[in-house]
């Protein structure tokens, strides 16, 4: 990492690090991925995941992205057919947050090809890898795209000698029980 990304990584992660948690929301209100780093009850999240679905899918399309709730800032992005919502303090930066929305779903874009709620409904495991990637305890981790999707592909690889160590130890004890 060269110095001048390492500063501004540096910079965003001190900044910006009060996000509380991550919702990802169909237009019908079906929950497609949702990642916590603030500690909540299940019954908590259902009461938070139903209140904002509500609120934001409700907004005029021309309204700011910006939504003020029980003493926190909910900054949302709507990209095809899902809403992107991040929970935050008041006092941190909204255009941040709609930056780490935007960078998230570049990356997306990037890794599915032109990502749609499909891809996350039956990937829902690399969105949250790639997620993951990005923020880290509810702080900006990675910056770099492309970084990112090195570390998903070297993930990936690992997943694929895994499995084929596995097929081929199966193998060898199904041949030794014989």
């Amino acid at each position: 990492m060269n110095a001048k990304r390492y500063l501004r990584h540096i910079t965003l992660a001190t900044r910006f690090g009060s996000i509380h948690f991550v919702l990802l929301i169909s237009r019908q209100g079906k929950v497609r991925l949702t990642k916590w780093y603030s500690p909540y009850s299940q019954k908590e999240r259902s009461k938070v995941i139903r209140e904002l679905s509500g609120v934001i899918i409700a907004r005029a399309p021309r309204l700011c992205n910006f939504v003020e709730w029980r003493g926190f800032k909910v900054v949302y992005k709507r990209y095809a057919s899902l809403y992107f919502c991040i929970c935050n303090d008041q006092e941190d930066n909204e255009l941040e947050t709609l930056s780490i929305i935007h960078h998230y779903v570049e990356t997306l874009d990037r890794y599915f090809g032109s990502v749609c709620e499909l891809d996350l409904i039956f990937n829902f495991h690399k969105a949250y890898f790639i997620l993951d990637e990005i923020l880290l305890a509810g702080a900006m981790q990675e910056t770099s795209k492309r970084t990112t999707l090195r570390l998903i592909a070297a993930q990936e690889d690992l997943v694929e000698v895994a499995k084929e160590e596995a097929s081929s130890l199966s193998n060898i004890i199904a041949q030794a029980t014989k």
